[in-house]
């Protein structure tokens, strides 16, 4: 006599197997597999290209144990072209895009307020024409070890929104490549915009770090700040000639990042702190915005809000054509209450030049050598060889028995690590780096080290 199942194990088998793992071999089955999933699914779509006339649409929920994975046989060997791609709606939970080469139309990788916990990563961005190659809205979000690449159309790389007045929250943005964004006419092209306007008074407390941009020159602003409360650390910006710029929002915390060959970065809002960053062959390096508003004030966000309580500490500056400046703006604003200290400048352009108004600066326990001092007072520097010299890296790292070792014994309670990584102790280094033996956690950046093909 056969064996029935048990009942309820019949209820419980198209559940058991669409857990599992699950093999296609076209976008229909792919869309299908995907509305079938429970937490846990693996979906794989077999190597081959995939032209899409309509969104793949997942609006699924994981679990954080146990994920919906949508996923290739091999990093890059699934293509999808044509004029859909993945687009994660709410509810969506817990889902994870893995290994896939976008050539589709432009603007239809996203992720919609309402979702949360979703991954991009190991993926090829690589869409053609006007708009975003991966806008996000949604919570707690990570997008990491993707390549964006080969844009030569208006739009960005990356573009992040939120809903209403809220900017997404709780992003975490790590070992991204950002390679070869072309110059167009106009505006609206930066390599990685976060946020707009009407977000900016909005925290979002995300994480960009650990990411390479090279070669993005798609406008005059090539990462675009338009919220608040965003650490961007740890990224290296390297022959980019467009500029880094916190342009809306407050207290953001700007440390450990790399800039060679580059505009540097570009400051507007109030209590940013810009700390133990690496500058070299920049022009300029360091740009405090002058405002035609104040947004404290009552002017509409859409301003330039003059720059209040920034602080510009511990960074080295090597070899800038321009290290740090003010521009001048017909009836500016200029920047208050700037603290700029503990930096060490070396060769190059003038340390400082200063062409607005800029009332109750603190300068302090700056280093120069071989630069002029321009607008720093005589009482906010000292002239020295820090005795910088390259190490393994390629970058400048101060050396034992320099000067500007323990050199600082203000305590800055927001300064907590070097350019390495490495903690702070007091006394302080000045500079960007700080003489340690601990484990050295990142160096500048390498295409070898983020992207889709990194370990």
């Amino acid at each position: 006599m056969k064996k029935l199942l048990p009942l309820f194990l019949l209820y419980l088998l198209p559940a058991l197997l669409s857990a599992g793992q699950t093999t296609v071999n076209s976008l229909s089955a792919l869309q299908s597999a995907i509305d079938n999933a429970q937490p846990g699914a693996v979906i794989i779509l077999a190597n081959g290209v995939y032209n899409a006339t309509t969104d793949i649409t997942i609006k699924q929920k994981g679990t954080a144990a146990k994920p919906i994975t949508i996923t290739t046989q091999s990093t890059g060997s699934a293509e999808i072209s044509g004029n859909g791609g993945f687009n994660i709606v709410s509810p969506a939970q817990y889902i994870v895009i893995r290994g896939f080469k976008f050539t589709h139309k432009a603007s239809k990788a996203k992720t919609a307020s309402g979702t949360s916990f979703c991954r991009f990563t190991r993926n090829i961005f690589e869409t053609p024409g006007d708009g975003e190659n991966l806008t996000i809205a949604g919570s707690d979000h990570q997008i990491d070890y993707n390549t964006f690449q080969h844009k030569n159309a208006m739009g960005r790389f990356l573009a992040i929104r939120g809903s209403g007045s809220q900017i997404a929250e709780r992003l975490w943005i790590h070992h991204n490549y950002f390679l070869d964004q072309q110059h167009q006419a106009g505006n609206g092209i930066e390599t990685l915009q976060f946020g707009l306007s009407g977000f900016s008074l909005s925290s979002s407390n995300s994480i960009v770090e650990y990411n390479l941009f090279e070669q993005c020159n798609g406008e005059n602003e090539m990462i675009s700040v338009k919220s608040s409360a965003v650490v961007l650390r740890y990224n290296t910006i390297r022959d980019c000639p467009a500029q880094f710029t916190l342009r809306h929002g407050n207290r953001c915390q700007v440390y450990g990042n790399y800039f060679v060959n580059t505009p540097g970065i570009r400051i507007f809002g109030d209590d940013h702190v810009i700390h133990s960053n690496y500058f070299e062959n920049c022009d300029p390096a360091i740009t405090i915005g002058n405002g035609d508003g104040e947004v404290a004030d009552g002017a509409p966000l859409t301003c330039h809000d003059r720059p209040d309580r920034t602080m510009i500490v511990f960074n080295t500056l090597v070899n800038n054509v321009s290290n740090i400046t003010q521009p001048g703006r017909t009836n500016g604003l200029g920047a208050t209450a700037t603290t700029v200290a503990a930096n060490i400048v070396q060769g190059g352009g003038t340390a400082a030049q200063i062409a607005g108004p800029y009332p109750n600066p603190v300068w302090k326990n700056n280093m120069l050598n071989n630069a002029s001092a321009g607008a720093i007072p005589s009482s906010g520097y000292v002239t020295n060889n820090p005795m910088l010299s390259r190490n393994s890296s390629g970058t400048y790292h101060i050396q034992a028995g320099s000067p500007a070792v323990g050199m600082i014994t203000t305590s800055y309670p927001g300064v907590q690590t070097d350019m390495d990584g490495q903690p702070r102790s007091t006394p302080l280094d000045a500079g960007a780096d700080q003489v340690s033996t601990a484990p050295v956690k990142t160096v500048i950046l390498s295409p070898a080290m983020v992207g889709h093909n990194a370990p």
